[in-house]
This record gives structure tokens, C-alpha cells and sequence, in this order.
């Protein structure tokens, strides 16, 4: 079983059913769980423990960015393997990211907003998914959790944080 946490208020992170329906045709059992309070955070993996899931999946938000300490701290504790959506939960002790590369995002919006300060009119401007992602493993992180990452994601991590 794998644990899903998710903020219910954030309305990008409402894909519960597509997250059931993949994981029913992997044959994976998923527990979805929602978190909007740091207090929700705490009970989140207090559930998770109980559950005995095997990793948890923490949906890209803001709320959870700010607190990706904590995150750190309970999965640590709770020995938890999860994977985050971005690189700065890897940098604060967290296992696994896969996210979007963020300066070639940041770079994207300023070539949008060069565009739009040149007279271009927003409506007008495609609209373009992310090409660039990144791979960021701790490994100091993995060696806590009793965990060994296998030498094909080592191999495909951007970065490994030793």
C-alpha cells in the first residue's frame, strides 16, 4: 500500500479518482489522505504508520513547501520513505523528488513576462507544459531509512545528495 497526501484547498490537487483508478490498474492499494493544518501533517503520518503503507507520495503545494521540515522530521521519525515534488524537500532531508526543473520554469516566465512587457496580450500566448524535470535522490537520507536506491535510479538521478 501506498499513501497519498494531498492540501483538499488546493484545487490543482484534486485528482483523487484518476490517483485510485491508476493505482487500481497497477494493482496497488493507495490510501489518500488530506492535509490543509500542520496538525493534519502530524495525524497524516500518524496514519500512515498505522497503515503499515510502504511510501508516501506528497502532492505538489504550496502549504507543503513552506513546511517541508516538518515533512522531513515525521518521515525521519516514522521512517517513512517518501517522494516529494520538488527538490527543496531533498535538500531539507527528504528521500526522492521528481519535479519540474525550476530555473528552466523561472527562465520560461521571463521570456512570458519579456513578451507581455514588449505589448504581446497574455490571451494570445500558448500555453506550454514543462519539458526540463529533474531526478534528486538523498542518499544520507535512503542510508537512514535502511534503504538502498537502485543503482538505475542512482543513474538517472540529476542529483545525488550525498
Amino acid at each position: 500500500m501506498i499513501a497519498v497526501l494531498r492540501n483538499p484547498d488546493n484545487a490543482g490537487n484534486r485528482r483523487g479518482n484518476i490517483m485510485q483508478e491508476a493505482a487500481r490498474t497497477k494493482g496497488i492499494k493507495l490510501a489518500a489522505l488530506k492535509a490543509s493544518t500542520e496538525a493534519d501533517i502530524d495525524a497524516a503520518f500518524a496514519t500512515i504508520q498505522q497503515l503499515h503503507t510502504g511510501g508516501l507520495l506528497v502532492a505538489a503545494d504550496a502549504f507543503f513547501s513552506r513546511r517541508r521540515e516538518q515533512f522531513a522530521a515525521l518521515a525521519s521519525r516514522y521512517a517513512i520513505p517518501a517522494v516529494y515534488s520538488g527538490r527543496d524537500f531533498v535538500d531539507s532531508g527528504g528521500l526522492i523528488s521528481y519535479a519540474t526543473r525550476n530555473t528552466a520554469a523561472f527562465r520560461e516566465l521571463g521570456t512570458y513576462a519579456g513578451k507581455i512587457l514588449k505589448g504581446a496580450k497574455p490571451a494570445d500566448l500558448p500555453v506550454e507544459q514543462p519539458t526540463k524535470f529533474e531526478l534528486v535522490v538523498n542518499a544520507k537520507t535512503a542510508k537512514a531509512l535502511d534503504l538502498t536506491v537502485p543503482l538505475s535510479v542512482l543513474g538517472r538521478a540529476d542529483e545525488v545528495i550525498e
